[in-house]
């Protein structure tokens, strides 16, 4: 599945209109198909990859495999017991996935056709226009709880550490934390009440609800840090912010520029916008020597350095950069020190 978070997707609004694309996928099957006797799984996916495949899909063949294993409950292609590869299909099973591939055709991401989406071995609910999360976040996932596995244990506490995420989305993350970390807690913010819905939902139906409270909240805020400081001092900040530079917007995909939650992509001039709200407010609530942990674009690393470097009164400092799966440099973390701190940045 991580393939798709790679991708930046997006959400067309609505099915498709009586002779559009919806009408063309219904009658994309040429004369005397199987659809007019028996078809198989196999069958169907073949059909659909050259289908989408012609009306340039990206994915084309996973997006068909996903599809139809959804259908016949599985949650991937391979996954099917092998005799159902071959074994006819009901005419309500053709008839949904071809609702669902009708779908496809006109850009919908899978999560959203699927409705859920596995993240770090958890079924998330996935709905638009909440932001899908990528592979890319579950590394960042990982090297939080790298680090945390290192952190010295305080002789007699019962209490894992207090984490705050800001930008929550569908939960991922925060979740993500609680469950592979049992006696942590979080606060989770978001401005949308999309995603704070969308969290609350992913929050019960992993049962995980009574360590997390969900917080409707802009940091960019003058001061939006006070409402949070009732579950504070905070071991941890994490977060995947928007960090895309605003003259990069334009060069997008058409789909994610027309249907994609903008302000969740939209960093501003370079990038920086809501990444400076959240260093700007790490040190009223974290402890000392407590983390940020972000992901940012491979331009970032040098910029927040530099910005760090001109802001000394928030003893913030850079202790390390790490690449993604592709090699860019893609996370960061940094720590906040006492004021007498100068530390060297480790790449």
């Amino acid at each position: 599945m991580k393939s798709w978070g790679r991708m930046l997707w997006a959400l067309l609004s609505g099915p498709g209109r009586k002779g559009g694309i919806q009408s063309w996928a219904f009658s994309s099957w040429p004369p005397h198909s199987p659809l007019a006797g028996l078809v198989s799984a196999t069958q169907l996916v073949s059909h659909w990859t050259t289908v989408f495949e012609e009306r340039g899909i990206p994915e084309a063949r996973e997006s068909s495999e996903y599809i139809v294993a959804h259908v016949l409950g599985a949650k991937t292609f391979q996954s099917l017991r092998p005799a159902l590869w071959t074994q006819p299909l009901t005419p309500q099973q053709l008839q949904c996935i071809q609702e669902l591939s009708s779908l496809r055709l006109q850009r919908m991401p899978v999560q959203y056709i699927l409705g859920e989406w596995d993240f770090q071995g958890l079924n998330l609910k996935m709905v638009p226009p909440v932001f899908i999360p990528r592979p890319e976040t579950e590394e960042l996932i990982d090297w939080v709880l790298e680090e945390e596995a290192q952190r010295p244990c305080t002789a007699g506490a019962q209490d894992g550490p207090v984490i705050l995420e800001v930008g929550c989305g569908s939960g991922a993350i925060a979740l993500s934390l609680l469950s592979r970390l049992p006696r942590s807690q979080v606060i989770a913010v978001d401005k949308e009440d999309a995603a704070i819905c969308l969290t609350q939902e992913n929050a019960q139906r992993l049962q995980l609800q009574d360590r997390i409270r969900i917080v409707p909240l802009d940091v960019t805020l003058e001061k939006s840090w006070t409402h949070l400081l009732p579950w504070g001092p905070m071991d941890l900040v994490i977060s995947n912010p928007p960090y895309v530079f605003h003259q990069d917007m334009e060069q997008l995909a058409p789909e994610i520029c027309r249907y994609e939650d903008l302000a969740a992509l939209d960093g501003g001039k370079e990038g920086m916008d809501v990444i400076t709200h959240i260093l700007a407010l790490a040190p009223q609530l974290l402890k000392d020597f407590g983390s940020v942990f972000l992901e940012v674009d491979p331009r970032h690393p040098e910029l927040v350095s530099s910005w760090l470097r001109s802001r000394p009164d928030l003893h913030l400092y850079l202790v390390a950069v790490r690449k993604d799966f592709c090699g860019r440099p893609r996370f960061l973390h940094i720590r906040r020190s006492g004021p007498q701190c100068g530390c060297p940045v480790d790449t």
